[in-house]
């Protein structure tokens, strides 16, 4: 005999689903009222570390689980409950370091200043951590077939989950693969993000396997990206991202919001590539990001123009988006998403437009020659992008009072927690974590 548990949970800044569980008969009272939490559980870091912050033993919030994001994953010997929520203050304000509030408010700022939605989706790759590279296998049958079940468990639970699943394949690296739904709306595309992450872990575990999103195991290996897609749609939910006038096919919104996202993609990289290994990813020829440019149908630009296959204008609308490649599976996806669509309409608040699309490899220009172009070298450290962040006052203006502190304190104590490690091993303890 058993009593039903649910797991009310947040990602929180370190990228983690943490939470609290309580009896699903008590399932409506949690809906209206909400479990504790407390804020100093924003300073846990992804190695269960806590920084100094500000909160000490001081301080209760609410964390209220929302009904539309109710997962239930039956597994061999359990079925796992899990609903993602909102960090609220008691009186029910949206606190200031809750991720998911921090992307309603960046989707309602588009709105706002655009009069359009952001379509998203998150394209992963994870690995297999028990599966050594073998010769042939990237992209093959055989390897393929070695993830077969679990893809195929993976695949139906996304189905039951209310997502789309669109592909599942075997990726270059060591027992790596990929995997993509189909986009969705904002807030939806980064619990379904935070969701396909916790679901493939728990069926890899399932079956026996260890899954890891780290974004890299090895200074010599491959990494694991999170690629994030996007178009608009306009107030009738017809698409506005494409426009065959525009330079690269950019409709004026879009030509801006991209502009916005280069421009402040030195900052906001903190966010997006919040981890210590994660510039070893962003590194030039590895089919990553190392420059904040906008490419054409280029995997290693940090943002990217799509491709379409289509000739109908209506079908290329529809197919038209960008793709940004500068994060990984470290980063919250509620915040990865806050912080490209607060820099996109700071775009537009700045009318800003995007340069002409690169097409070549930018490694071989001077900095000289890049900054002509207005192109800059990424931040190389995650103390870097830390410094980067912490000196843009822009970016301070998108986020609630006291939160990019609260970010650089973590993250410096993540660092601190590392210190004395070599990077193979900052590499093997991320990978257990994520």
């Amino acid at each position: 005999m058993s009593d039903p548990l649910v797991f009310a949970a947040t990602c929180d800044i370190a990228g983690k689903v943490r939470g609290k569980g309580f009896p699903l008969s008590a399932l409506d009272k949690r809906l209206e009222k909400g479990v504790g939490w407390t804020p100093t559980n924003v300073m846990i870091s992804c190695f269960d570390g806590i920084a100094e912050g500000p909160f000490g033993s001081l301080g209760d919030l609410l964390l209220m689980p929302d009904a539309a994001t109710q997962l239930e994953l039956p597994l061999s010997d359990r079925v796992e409950r899990v609903m993602l929520g909102d960090i609220t203050t008691l009186d029910g304000t949206p606190w200031a370091c809750c991720t998911r509030s921090l992307l309603k408010g960046a989707i309602a700022r588009l709105e706002r200043v655009a009069g359009v939605r952001a379509i998203a989706t998150f394209e992963h790759e994870f690995q297999l951590l028990d599966h050594d590279a073998t010769p042939g296998d990237a992209f093959s049958l055989a390897g393929f077939s070695v993830g077969r079940r679990l893809g195929e468990r993976v695949m139906a639970a996304l189905r039951a989950a209310g997502m789309q699943p669109d592909t599942f394949l075997r990726e270059f690296g060591a027992g790596q693969y990929e995997l993509t739904i189909d986009p969705t709306d904002a807030l939806t595309a980064a619990d379904q993000a935070t969701m396909l992450r916790e679901i493939v872990k728990l069926i890899a575990a399932d079956e026996g396997e260890r899954a890891t999103f780290t974004p890299i195991r090895d200074a010599a290996g491959v990494g694991n990206g999170v690629h994030v897609h996007f178009s608009f749609v306009d107030a009738q939910g017809q698409p506005c991202t494409w426009d065959a006038a525009g330079q690269d096919g950019l409709a004026p919104v879009t030509s801006a919001f991209a502009a916005g996202i280069l421009k402040y993609m030195p900052a906001i990289l903190a966010f997006t590539a919040p981890s210590r290994v994660s510039y070893l990813r962003l590194t030039p020829h590895r089919w990553s990001a190392a420059y904040n440019n906008l490419g054409d149908r280029d995997r290693e630009s940090s943002l990217r123009i799509c491709p379409v296959a289509a000739t109908d204008p209506d079908r290329i609308a529809r197919q038209f988006n960008l793709e940004y490649r500068a994060a990984d599976a470290a980063a919250a996806p509620h915040l990865v998403l806050a912080m490209l669509l607060h820099a996109g309409c700071q775009g537009i608040d700045e009318g800003l437009t995007a340069p002409p699309a690169t097409q070549e490899d930018l490694s071989l220009l001077s900095p000289e020659a890049l900054a002509d172009r207005g192109i800059e070298r990424l931040p190389q450290s995650l103390e870097a992008a830390l410094d980067r962040l912490a000196a843009e006052e822009v970016v301070q203006g998108w986020l609630p009072e006291g939160f990019r502190e609260v970010y650089i304190a973590h993250k410096r104590g993540e660092l601190d927690e590392l210190s004395s490690r070599s990077m193979d091993e900052a590499c093997a303890a991320y990978a257990a974590v994520y």
